[in-house]
């Protein structure tokens, strides 16, 4: 009763061409794990019962990769006493340090003789080649500089694999998190820069960390804003505020609700509303999920309250004339005051296709830390819920951040 045969159930389904995802077929036989012969497998189960064991794994593995790839990832004796494993260590060439101090060398000599902008093109390009060697890219050009290599398609075993294979190239002894600790080509290329080279480039800033006297002012270089009434900026809210504009308009048509279903003209209807009226923000369908990187999926499952502080966010830096990507790496804080996350009860009613981001789309905690990773800030991301209050107190932690 306790046989275990996923192996073998999604090998005899891959090769039959029966409901297996075909990424995930890919993925493991990249990871080692090829699909087995439907009779093969059969024949593996029938001597699996006939042997009486309660506990079997039954796979066809390419153990050159698999147990390279655990091995990469952490020592591991899970696979130490099996005769292939053995084999395959005893005869595996693993780079010697000297061939290791020669490829650095070499490619420290090479980018010694160009100009600052070449060398940033040079590692620029080796990197890309590496990454989509890694990911099976048709060639360096399908891989954008700035983009996360999380939105590449890189998870733990990949980013192994680029590591090891910049290791090769450069002669470094980089880290297994590499691929997190700088996360895309661009970021990636300017640390090995610095570590073959022993400088960071020229173009850096000086980072500069003072602290604040007591009595230091606070200064508001920028906001933005979305109320309803149409208001889309901090000068429109004024205009509203001054003309005493009222700000309630029909319901809008744009949500998918069921107008007619949901009114009914007697207030005591449970579940109905009595009114056709009420004070909604405009567009707020209308998120550009692709200027930030997000697939129309996660963003459907997304809190509008997450994409509007996206949007949002977006236009303070324009208004305040910084730059987004300037900021990418630096201790620049998020303090956000939320409350009221409604949203998850209309993804638990049936929105297919939201499961694997219905936590981070809904997720209180998640709202100030996906403005942190989509600008690259490095600094405190606080969500803070204290109800009417929460966005005061997020407000004054800022200011005594």
């Amino acid at each position: 009763d306790g046989l275990v045969a996923t192996s073998i159930a999604w090998g005899a389904w891959a090769e039959a061409g029966l409901a297996t995802d075909d990424v995930v077929a890919e993925r493991l036989r990249r990871d080692g794990v090829p699909g087995m012969a439907p009779g093969l497998a059969i024949t593996a189960m029938q001597q699996a019962l006939d042997g009486g064991d309660t506990a079997l794994t039954i796979a066809d593995i390419v153990w050159e990769r698999l147990a390279a790839e655990f091995h990469a990832i952490r020592p591991s004796a899970l696979f130490g006493e099996i005769p292939e494993v053995v084999r395959f260590q005893a005869t595996a060439e693993a780079p010697s340090d000297d061939s290791k101090t020669a490829a650095g060398s070499s490619l420290a000599q090479r980018l010694v003789g160009l100009s600052e902008v070449e060398r940033g093109r040079a590692l620029l390009e080796l990197v890309r080649v590496q990454v989509a060697a890694v990911l099976g890219y048709a060639g360096s050009d399908a891989v954008e500089a700035g983009r996360a290599f999380k939105e590449l398609g890189f998870d733990s075993l990949t980013a192994v694999d680029l590591r090891n294979r910049l290791n090769a190239a450069t002669g470094l002894r980089l880290p297994a998190t590499l691929v997190f600790d700088y996360p895309s080509a661009t970021a990636l290329a300017e640390h090995l820069r610095s570590e073959l080279l022993g400088q960071e480039p020229e173009s850096a800033a000086p980072v500069t960390v003072l602290a604040a006297a007591d009595d230091e002012p606070i200064a508001i270089v920028a906001m933005s804003c979305r109320f309803p009434g149409g208001v889309r900026s901090p000068e429109e809210l004024w205009q509203l505020l001054m003309a005493g504009q009222d700000a309630v308009v029909d319901f809008p048509t744009d949500r998918g609700w069921d107008l007619d279903g949901l009114f009914d003209p007697d207030p005591d209807q449970l579940g109905k509303i009595y009114t056709r009226k009420g004070s909604f923000l405009q567009d707020a369908t209308r998120f550009d999920s692709a200027f930030f990187g997000i697939s129309p999926r996660e963003a459907t499952a997304m809190d509008p309250q997450q994409r509007l502080l996206l949007e949002t966010s977006w236009e303070v830096f324009e208004r305040a004339g910084i730059d987004p990507a300037s900021l990418r790496g630096s201790q620049s804080g998020v303090f956000i005051g939320t409350n009221g996350q409604d949203y998850i009860s209309l993804l638990t009613e049936g929105q297919e296709g939201a499961e694997g981001h219905r936590l981070t789309g809904t997720a209180t905690s998640v709202v100030s830390g996906r403005l942190s990773y989509t600008f690259g800030l490095e600094g405190p991301a606080v969500s803070v819920d204290t109800a009417c209050s929460a966005s005061l107190v997020a407000l004054h932690l800022a200011v005594q951040a």
